[in-house]
C-alpha cells in the first residue's frame, strides 16, 4: 500500500490533480444528493452542501499529504501559514482590496455615471457581514486554487505554465452554472483572469504565504458586497452596461477590466521585483 502510494505521488499534474477531485466528489455525494432531495430552500442547499464540500477537501488534503506525500504540514506548503506575519498580510491584502473596489465606483461618480444613495441597512452591520462574506470566501477559494492547485502544478511545471493554467482555471470554474447565467456572465471572463494572475502574483511577492491574497481577495469581494446589498448605488444609465458592469456587477465591465489590469500590473511588478 505504501509502495502504492509513493508511486502516486510522482503521477503527473493532471492524473495527480483528476484523481483528487473525483475522490473528493465520491465522498461528498452522498451528503449533497439528500440534501438537495430534502431541503427546499436552493441558497440553503447550496451553503449547506459547500460548507460539506469544503471540510472535506481540507480532510482529504490533510490526509493526501500525510500519506502520499508523506507532508504532515502540508497547508503550510500550500502557504496557509498561521503566523503574525501572514496575518499582516491579510490585513494589508484586504485594505487594498477593499481601497481598489470602492475607487472604480468612486471613480464612476466622479465621471457622472452613477450616484450615491444613502445605505439601506445599518452600516456597521453591513461592514461586519462584509468581512465575513469576504474572508470567508478569500480563504477558501485562495487555499483551493493559490494553495492546493497551484502547488500540484507546480510540482510538474515551470512557474509561467502553472500561473497560466492555474488562473484560466479559476475563471471557469466561476462559469460552472446554468448555461442561461453563464452566457449572461461571459463578459466577466476577462477579469476573472487577471484577478487569478494578480492573486498568483501576490503569492510570489509574499514568498508563498497565502495571507496577502486571502486578504486581497476578500477585500474585492467585500467591498462589492457593501456596495450591492447595502444599494449604495445608483447609475445614471448613460453608457451602456459593456462599460459599467453587465448586472451592475463592475467585473462584467470595461472599466471593472481595467482596473483590473491595473491591479495585475501592480501584483506583477510586485512579484517579480526581487527575481
Amino acid at each position: 500500500m505504501k509502495l502504492n502510494l509513493a508511486e502516486f505521488a510522482q503521477r503527473s499534474a493532471p492524473v495527480r490533480l483528476g484523481c483528487f477531485i473525483i475522490a473528493l466528489l465520491l465522498i461528498w455525494l452522498p451528503f449533497a444528493i439528500p440534501i438537495y432531495l430534502l431541503v427546499a430552500d436552493t441558497n440553503l442547499q447550496s451553503i449547506i452542501t459547500l460548507v460539506i464540500l469544503y471540510i472535506q477537501f481540507m480532510i482529504l488534503v490533510k490526509v493526501s499529504g500525510k500519506f502520499i506525500y508523506q507532508q504532515p504540514r502540508i497547508f503550510s506548503d500550500y502557504g496557509l501559514e498561521f503566523s503574525g506575519l501572514n496575518f499582516v498580510n491579510i490585513i494589508q491584502g484586504l485594505s487594498l482590496g477593499f481601497f481598489n473596489i470602492f475607487l472604480v465606483f468612486i471613480i464612476q461618480g466622479l465621471l457622472g455615471l452613477l450616484t450615491w444613495q444613502k445605505p439601506q441597512l445599518l452600516l456597521i452591520n453591513l461592514i461586519g457581514e462584509s468581512l465575513l462574506v469576504g474572508l470567508g470566501i478569500g480563504f477558501a477559494e485562495e487555499l483551493f486554487f493559490r494553495g492546493w492547485f497551484l502547488e500540484e502544478l507546480r510540482k510538474d511545471y515551470s512557474f509561467d505554465v502553472a500561473l497560466w493554467v492555474s488562473a484560466i482555471f479559476f475563471a471557469l470554474t466561476h462559469f460552472i452554472k446554468p448555461i442561461d447565467v453563464m452566457i449572461a456572465s461571459l463578459p466577466q471572463f476577462p477579469a476573472l483572469i487577471l484577478l487569478g494572475l494578480s492573486l498568483v502574483w501576490a503569492k510570489k511577492w509574499k514568498r508563498g504565504r497565502l495571507g496577502f491574497s486571502m486578504g486581497l481577495h476578500g477585500g474585492l469581494v467585500g467591498g462589492y458586497y457593501i456596495i450591492n446589498v447595502g444599494n449604495l448605488v445608483k447609475y445614471s444609465g448613460v453608457v451602456p452596461d459593456w462599460v459599467t458592469g453587465v448586472n451592475n456587477n463592475p467585473l462584467q465591465g470595461i472599466m471593472g477590466v481595467v482596473f483590473m489590469l491595473g491591479l495585475a500590473g501592480l501584483m506583477y511588478h510586485k512579484g517579480t521585483a526581487n527575481n
